[in-house]
């Protein structure tokens, strides 16, 4: 048994994760000020020899960049992700051309080309990081190579040991290279965390729902059977009646009553308000029996082994509670060879449920890591037309788990017999799961 697939469609790279243009004009705003005040500051109280025109003519550059997207396009804009690197990408060439007429990597500012690196590597893919990060090795290259000297005092320029000067192009290299590795995947991996939590509100949200309209047409089917059977017997009683006025004037009064009855309980369907009571409390077993009954079509035999000390807990119908039992259960037939053992033992203070196949069980590799999103051994079929049935984006465990672990149980993931035979047992402390209902 390993990981299913079981979830609502979820992209690697989705248009809520894009960079809205906003933030990037605010950034370039502030490296506008930040440029502004280092030249000034240099030139008119350090009195150093600026070449004041070029620099002021980049700046005024990304001033009338900005100038343009604020008029052109709206501020919430989300920007693809090539035009978000081809911006951050322009920000590495204006900041290098300024170095370029400061000192080169003789400039402590030079450290600030990992700027443009550290915001690709936290909001685009991986490839515009690379190719964003090359572009800025190479800047910080070639101002190893060719610059105009640092402004300085005194009629001898400042000049450092090349030795040094290869000492900070090795760190600025270093930097840039551990910015976009790691930066990049520390953000790919909350990009994953957020997607999968959405898509577990999503199945939550679509099983409450589903288990709402099956609740009510159970109530609706179970409360209608009284009124009718009651104007079925009136019916009948009619028809013997029909020489005595009196008792077939209250016959139809009872129909009457009873239509009514009727027309409200289909009134309380209309509406979908909520589940009636005596449809909401199940046995533990009833409820492994509910959940593995749809699974007893593929041929898989399901065995549910029910027994403990006491009264058997009484469980909500939850609809994290119902999906996630059901995920695993259709997680260990898909990877059965003709058998799934599903135990139910409960004590008067803990309930828990083992679900147990015989397959091929888990790998190594797959255990250590069992319970995270988008981990999966099936290939996505991306030929599909319908993504949401079970393909390769490895999000039905974890979406299963998420839901189990709300309503207070704790999983486990084993192997039953030396590498074989998977099993997950899923435990909650009785009190928990009773306080749940």
């Amino acid at each position: 048994m390993t990981e299913t697939d079981k979830s609502e469609p979820i992209l690697a790279y989705s248009a809520h994760h894009r960079l809205r243009l906003d933030t990037l004009v605010r950034l370039r705003w502030l490296a506008v000020a930040g440029q502004s005040a280092g030249v000034l500051v240099v030139a008119f109280i350090l009195k150093y020899d600026v070449p004041l025109a070029a620099c002021f003519t980049l700046i005024a550059m990304s001033a009338w960049l900005n100038v343009f997207f604020l008029v052109r396009y709206p501020a919430t804009l989300r920007l693809r992700s090539q035009f978000s690197a081809a911006q951050l990408a322009y920000d590495s060439l204006q900041l290098g051309g300024l170095l370029y007429l400061t000192g080169g990597l003789y400039n402590p500012f030079a450290l600030l080309l990992l700027a443009p690196v550290s915001v690709s590597a936290t909001t685009l893919p991986y490839r515009w990081t690379l190719g964003l990060s090359g572009l800025a090795i190479a800047i910080i290259t070639l101002l190893g190579l060719f610059h105009m000297p640092l402004p300085w005092s005194g009629s001898e320029p400042f000049l450092i040991n090349n030795l040094y000067v290869f000492g900070i192009w090795v760190a600025l290299v270093c930097g840039v290279v551990f910015t976009s590795a790691y930066t990049n995947r520390v953000a790919h991996e909350a990009r994953q965390l957020a997607d999968a939590l959405s898509a577990t509100e999503l199945v939550l949200a679509r099983e409450q729902h589903l288990s709402a309209i099956d609740g009510l047409a159970t109530a609706a089917a179970h409360e209608l059977g009284t009124p009718l059977a009651t104007i079925a017997l009136a019916a009948k009683e009619m028809q013997t009646d029909l020489d005595d006025p009196q008792s077939l004037k209250k016959d139809l009064e009872l129909i009457t009553e009873q239509a009514t009855r009727c027309r409200e309980i289909l009134q309380k369907l209309r509406n979908l308000n909520t589940q009636e009571q005596h449809f909401s409390v199940l046995t533990a077993s009833d409820l492994v029996a509910e959940v593995s009954e749809p699974q007893r079509f593929f041929g898989i035999d399901i065995d549910v082994d029910a027994k403990g000390e006491g009264t058997q807990p009484n469980l909500a119908r939850n609809s994290g509670l119902i999906y996630g039992l059901g995920n695993l259960i259709e997680n260990a037939v898909d990877f059965a060879e003709s058998r799934v053992e599903v135990s139910v033992r409960w004590t008067d203070r803990t309930l828990e449920i083992s679900i147990c196949d015989d397959g091929p069980g888990f790998t190594q590799d797959m255990l250590m890591r069992m319970g995270e999103p988008y981990l999966t051994t099936r290939p996505k079929d991306m030929n599909d037309s319908d993504p949401t049935e079970p393909g390769g984006l490895g999000l039905g465990i974890f979406i299963a788990k998420t839901l189990l672990e709300r309503t207070g149980a704790q999983l486990a993931f084993f192997n039953r017999d030396e590498g074989r035979h998977a099993c997950v047992k899923i435990a909650w402390p009785r009190q928990v799961i009773e306080l749940a209902r």
